[in-house]
């Protein structure tokens, strides 16, 4: 529960922030290290590594990120400015399932 915990809050807060670099360090203070690491012993850096990629799939998702989804809208002139979200959504969802399976497997000793 603590690996969603961590992956899911990666990557809300950084839809809400529009940027995983923000994200990365609040969530790794508040639950990667402590818990992830410390609690359950898991390895930090493919539990970090891991944890990054989960917030970029945040990125994927939020018109916070204009670089990646609101200016090609308006370069390309789509008629739905939210084209790209919807787009990269699915291979989103499936990359941040991917992750979850990963560190769950991964990163932790059994």
């Amino acid at each position: 529960m603590a690996v969603i915990v961590y992956c899911l809050g990666m990557a809300l807060f950084t839809i809400i922030m529009g940027n995983a670099f923000a994200a990365f360090p609040v969530m790794t203070a508040a639950v990667g290290w402590p818990v992830l690491v410390q609690q359950f012993h898991g390895s930090p850096a493919p539990i970090f590594a891991i944890g990054m990629l989960a917030g970029f799939c945040g990125t994927l998702v939020t018109p916070m990120a204009a670089n990646f989804n609101l200016v090609p809208a308006a370069l390309l002139e789509l008629k739905d400015q939210y084209g790209p979200i919807k787009a990269q959504l699915p291979t989103a969802v499936a990359v941040f399932l991917c992750n979850i399976v990963l560190m769950y497997l991964l990163c932790f000793p059994r």
